[in-house]
């Protein structure tokens, strides 16, 4: 059972910073693509950033200089920075994998973890 599994989310001020990790617990995978989505109330589900298997990345323009993703091992990560209170969201980690034993990619998403950016 693939499982997606998000923290770092938490309370920040405008301004300040926050690390996501998305921790993909599937014991044999080769990741296509991994993505950051984000809701706000009342708003649409919005992709963030995305990094591709040939280490290509994309980030909405409202995030660009802001935030980065990156990955290390079984983790996806999206550093946060100078973090505006339109960041405020409930962010995914978003997954295009393809697990053992399987020979096709699937697409999987985490629960979401809440960032709030609030003075």
């Amino acid at each position: 059972q693939v499982q997606l599994v998000e923290s770092g989310g938490g309370l920040v001020q405008p301004g300040g910073s926050l690390r996501l990790s998305c921790d993909v617990r599937v014991s044999i995978f080769s990741i296509n693509t991994m993505r950051w989505y984000r809701q706000a109330p009342g708003k649409e589900r919005e992709r963030v950033a995305a990094i591709y298997s040939g280490g290509s990345t994309m980030y909405v323009g409202s995030v660009k200089g802001r935030f980065a993703i990156s990955k290390d091992n079984a983790t996806v990560y999206l550093q946060m920075n100078s973090l505006e209170p339109e960041d405020t969201a409930v962010y995914y980690c978003n997954a295009i994998l393809t697990p053992w034993p399987s020979s096709v990619a699937w697409e999987y998403w985490g629960k979401g973890t809440l960032v709030t950016v609030s003075s």
